[in-house]
């Protein structure tokens, strides 16, 4: 056949749906991200870090396959090198990886059209059965259908709306179909090779909804009902990760929903694309589709890490955080000690619990990166206490071996770098001092209790006699904090700095062990002192329970 009779042939069948469908609304949809992803347009590139369909299967065990877009694959590389991650790249860490490895075969800017023209083909080639195969696409589906990058689905789940098209740029014919319908064939692809399809919600966008103050816009009435009604319709599990994830959301304050986010508003940092997966994962656990038993079977991790304190009833707990000089070795009478191994000498036990969970040799950024933070975080209930006190690991190296220093300044600011340590090389954001400090701040009060802010103890060295102090660094920057965050603020450094010079070098030598950083056990007992006394001067609800 000549190619203009081909030609005229398509154009007859375009004019038949047309005339079909004359009712229907073929306004592309708006693209609300306002961001341009250039992710599939280097998919040359991309390639060569994406995983070959089916290259993690062990023996005969189930692979899941993630299918998305950049809220799940961040990049041409998907190694967060611009500080940006997504949640795919975390899931695993919820699956038993000998029984149920993930592989992310997603791509930035790929909308539920490109997807299945572009990549589905490849990635059929590795599913087999028993496979489960998530799905989770709709950001992209927006702008024209013909022009630019021609991603655009039509809205809605209708299985017969269809719109031919002819791509300006290339000339290219096209049939394109309404969202629901790529749904659908993903679906009854993936059934027709044995594997079991799992429709999800989208990701939350960085946006309030003003008809809903306090909560981020929900996508249950387009992207969100639609996934929800073909999986209805096709009987496959469905979870609704926009709802899950956004509801965390609502219980943040803005700051910290901003910082979930990375450099827009809808890719995600590293702290929301770990939200992302812990949603998506106990989507999974709280589904009740027969189909999902055998992989809910596999799932790991689901428990929230919690500190080992032990509650008493009506006693709140003050939490201890920090570093060496809060907690050290705490055992030999003539070793080094932390103040908060003495914190029973000024607190009293019958109305307060201590738990002390500083930990030697860590900066604001590495007791955060540890998980330390986490565990403290989620322990914390509505009445207790945390002191923070960070600053000697802080401004240290940032990206070789230790790889614990922060950016030195108390201004919300973040850089991306690469880290060397060991055999290890990976990117991570690094933020300012202030940053993590307000965030540790921000979550305490997120929980219901009182954060204290304690500055960091004087080292033993003696400038021009009188003892170091580092006012115009540190003390300057935990200042800034407590302006910005009004924060209770107990300045340790120079109210144990007093006391020390009161002493002289000589007798001061006693408050130390064998350097110029680490208390023995008089110096710890003299921080812990010098702890209530900052109490009492500043008037913290927390003096109630001293001694």
């Amino acid at each position: 056949m000549k190619k203009n009779s081909i030609m005229a042939l398509f154009l007859f069948g375009c004019s038949l749906q047309t005339m079909a469908q004359s009712t229907t609304d073929f306004t592309p949809m708006e693209d609300v991200n306002h961001v341009t992803d250039l992710t599939f347009d280097s998919l040359e590139l991309a390639n060569t870090t994406r995983p070959v369909p089916g290259s993690s299967r062990r023996g005969n065990h189930p692979v899941l396959f993630l299918v998305g877009n950049s809220t799940m694959r961040t990049g041409t590389k998907g190694n967060g090198d611009n500080g940006q991650w997504g949640w795919g790249y975390f899931v695993h860490e919820y699956f038993a990886p000998d029984r149920s490895p993930v592989e992310n075969h997603a791509l930035g800017g790929m909308s539920s059209r490109t997807f299945y023209r572009k990549l589905w083909p490849d990635v059929k080639k590795g599913i087999r059965k028993g496979d489960y195969v998530i799905i989770e696409l709709g950001h992209n589906d927006n702008g024209p259908f013909d022009s630019g990058r021609a991603r655009a689905s039509i809205r809605g789940i209708s299985p017969t709306d269809s719109l031919c098209v002819t791509i300006r740029e290339t000339g290219e014919k096209e049939t394109v179909y309404s969202y629901g319908e790529y749904l659908r064939r993903f679906v009854k692809e993936c059934k027709a090779l044995g594997a079991c399809p799992i429709l999800l919600s989208l990701t939350p966008r960085n946006a309030w909804d003003e008809k809903n103050p306090g909560h981020l816009v929900r996508v249950n009435e387009t992207f969100g009902l639609w996934a929800r009604q073909v999986a209805e319709e096709q009987d496959v599990p469905f979870v609704d990760l926009n709802e899950i994830s956004a509801s965390k959301f609502d219980r943040f304050s803005t700051w910290k929903v901003d910082y979930h986010f990375y450099l827009d508003h809808i890719h995600t940092s590293e702290f929301g694309a770990r939200l992302n997966a812990r949603s998506a994962a106990e989507g999974l656990a709280a589904a009740t589709h027969p189909a999902l038993k055998a992989l809910q079977s596999d799932l790991t991790n689901l428990t929230l890490p919690v500190t080992n304190v032990k509650r008493e009833e009506g006693k709140p707990v003050v939490f201890i955080t920090g570093d060496s000089t809060v907690k050290n070795e705490d055992k030999d009478e003539n070793g080094m000690w932390g103040w908060g191994s003495q914190a029973a000498s000024i607190f009293d036990t019958d109305k307060i619990t201590i738990d002390n969970e500083a930990m030697a040799g860590r900066s604001t950024r590495t007791y955060l990166e540890e998980g330390r933070w986490e565990r403290v975080y989620n322990s914390i209930r509505p009445g207790d206490f945390v002191l923070i006190q960070f600053g000697h690991n802080d401004i240290s190296d940032i990206d070789g071996e230790k790889a614990r220093g922060v950016i030195a300044c108390a201004q919300d600011t973040s850089h991306v770098y690469r880290i060397h340590t060991g055999n290890k090389n990976y990117n991570e954001v690094v933020y300012s001092f202030g940053w993590y400090l307000k965030k540790f701040i921000d979550d305490v009060r997120e929980k219901g209790g009182t954060p204290i802010l304690v500055s960091l103890t004087p080292r033993n060295e003696w400038p021009g006699g009188k003892i170091e102090r580092r006012n115009d660094t540190y003390g300057q920057w935990y200042r800034a904090v407590v302006a910005e965050t009004a924060v209770e603020f107990v300045d340790l450094h120079n109210i144990t700095a007093d006391a020390l010079d009161s002493i002289g070098r000589e007798g001061a030598k006693a408050y130390y062990n064998h350097d110029h950083t680490h208390t023995s056990l008089l110096g710890a007992r003299l921080n812990a002192q010098d702890i209530a006394k900052g109490l009492r001067a500043i008037d913290s609800p927390l003096a109630e329970y001293l001694k």
